[in-house]
């Protein structure tokens, strides 16, 4: 008798493999989708902000959309955005070091806030230098990872994004696609790595989230079968 009853128990616990990975395929697709239109608000709200203080200057042949923003600027931060998103969750895993410092969506949003302020900071605040406002927007944002995240795979990847992104940026001021006032940092502002890092530890966050939101739904059907 007690292995008849055990029996039922082995197909709802393992489930078809080809189910689950079909299951988790659309999630990812999901999440992937949520990021990127995550991604393209803020770059309109953010690029506007800058163009209005005169930060960044587009070619006129390029000012296409009502907010004054170049075409392409949104879907590349919307598709950074969501590989950015699904890359953080993915680590954790790979590391074998779940994120469970403040997983709520309030502190997810309080980060948001904190990054939106960060970046307004560069247009609105007068600084005597350039380097007082770069140190200042780097503790700025090494006080946002450790607020919400504290984690060393979000720091490391945060840095590497930094430098990434700030790469990507020079060789396009480089070529002519866009540029910046008063570049100090090789054609672009030095404080420009620390935006692209506190960009890096919220989009991170945004992720971890939609995919601890995952996880809990697919404990609730299971428990539920």
């Amino acid at each position: 008798m007690a292995e008849n009853d055990a029996m039922p128990t082995l197909p709802k616990k393992c489930g078809p493999y080809i189910s689950s990975v079909t299951s988790h395929g659309m999630n990812l697709v999901i999440r992937g989708v949520v990021l990127f239109f995550i991604g393209v608000f803020l770059a309109l709200v953010l690029n506007l902000l800058q163009i209005q203080r005169n930060v960044t200057l587009f070619p006129p042949d390029v000012i296409t959309s009502i907010f004054s923003s170049a075409w392409w600027v949104p879907p590349c931060c919307g598709t950074a955005s969501a590989v950015i998103g699904l890359l953080y969750p993915c680590m954790d895993r790979h590391l074998g070091e779940p994120h469970k410092f403040k997983r709520e969506w309030s502190s997810v949003m309080r980060c948001v806030a904190v990054f939106v302020g960060i970046n307004h900071a560069t247009q609105k605040v007068d600084f005597a230098n350039n380097i007082q406002l770069s140190l200042t927007l780097a503790a700025l944002s090494i006080g946002l990872w450790w607020t919400f995240d504290r984690s060393r795979s979000g720091f490391g990847l945060g840095v590497g994004i930094a430098f990434l992104a700030t790469l990507v940026s020079q060789l396009l001021v480089y070529n002519g696609v866009y540029q910046y006032t008063s570049p100090d940092f090789l054609y672009v502002r030095s404080w420009l790595p620390c935006i692209f890092f506190a960009g890096g530890i919220t989009m991170g966050n945004i992720g971890r989230q939609l995919a601890m939101y995952e996880c809990k739904v697919i404990a609730e059907k299971s428990h539920e079968d």
